[in-house]
């Protein structure tokens, strides 16, 4: 199995009086490597890493890796609007002995693809470390193009992708075209069967914030060939999934770590936490996997 590769959790961030909650975070990450979970992805979109400081953002990649205490990979979220900011907090996760970086298209700017050749480049070789690329253009509104990927094909720092787009076909492209050039991460966890069936490798997944064990039994269940078994794990995991993304991540996953008593349901402006049917989903779904 590659590094990156299986069941990886992107991580919520906890908070308590407008604080990272530090041993909430601790709980959490054992809970994780508890549960079967191949890798942490902290300080992503899901970490809040647009809404955290830069020191915060020290404090929760060294927070994870000290915690994970080399049993399992940790992907820090870097991924910024700016070049040059993300090159910073690439640096300080490499200080912090992160083993990877997670880098998300830039957001909102809307570079081209000259542009985002660009950004990628630099930051690989402003820093030696391994960069999982994350294409998600319904949050930032670009498409990492099939034809800019293969540019980049030749940075040899840039191992996986994670792969966001809302269909199954990207990844059987890149499958099709780079073989096994890069690591193909589903970015959703309703995708996750399909993108594997097809040639990815794991899934950087939301849902195992909540159902860790739930989550590795479908990737382990794809891998071992049991394509029955991932089927009814992927069925039985479908109403959490669809919960947990009824209103903008990480709110509902949040509120579902609450409501298990795992941390606190705190959220930063401009997210607000889930409705009440919202939450009633989020219960119900909890209800029928049998978790408390």
């Amino acid at each position: 199995m590659g590094m990156f590769e299986g069941a990886l959790t992107a991580l919520v961030t906890p908070f308590r009086n407008g604080h990272v909650d530090e041993s909430a975070l601790r709980a959490i990450v054992s809970e994780q490597i508890a549960g079967g979970i191949d890798g942490l992805v902290p300080c992503g979109t899901t970490g809040e890493g647009f809404n955290i400081t830069d020191a915060e953002f020290s404090k929760v990649v060294e927070v994870v890796i000290d915690e994970a205490r080399g049993k399992v990979p940790v992907i820090a979220g870097v991924g910024t609007a700016s070049t040059r900011h993300t090159i910073e907090l690439a640096e300080i996760a490499q200080r912090l002995k992160a083993d990877g970086l997670l880098i998300v298209t830039p957001y909102y700017c809307k570079p081209t693809q000259e542009g985002l050749f660009g950004h990628f480049t630099a930051i690989a070789r402003a820093v030696p470390l391994p960069i999982v690329l994350y294409n998600i253009p319904g949050r930032c509104s670009i498409d990492l193009s099939l034809a800019t990927l293969e540019r980049l094909a030749a940075l040899e720092t840039i191992v996986a992708i994670k792969e966001s787009t809302g269909t199954v076909q990207r990844s059987s492209e890149i499958a099709k075209r780079f073989g096994e050039r890069f690591t193909i991460l589903s970015g959703d966890d309703a995708l996750a069967l399909p993108i594997m069936a097809v040639g990815g490798h794991g899934v950087i997944s939301v849902a195992s914030n909540v159902v860790p064990k739930e989550v590795s039994a479908l990737v382990d269940a794809v891998r071992a060939g049991d394509l029955a078994g991932a089927r009814r794990q992927h069925q039985r995991l479908a109403g959490l999934v669809e919960a947990l993304f009824m209103e903008a991540n990480p709110g509902p996953a949040k509120f579902a770590m609450a409501a298990r008593g795992v941390m606190a349901e705190e959220i930063r402006l401009p997210l607000v936490a889930p409705t009440d049917a919202t939450r009633k989903r989020i219960r119900q779904a909890l209800a029928e996997l049998g978790v408390s």
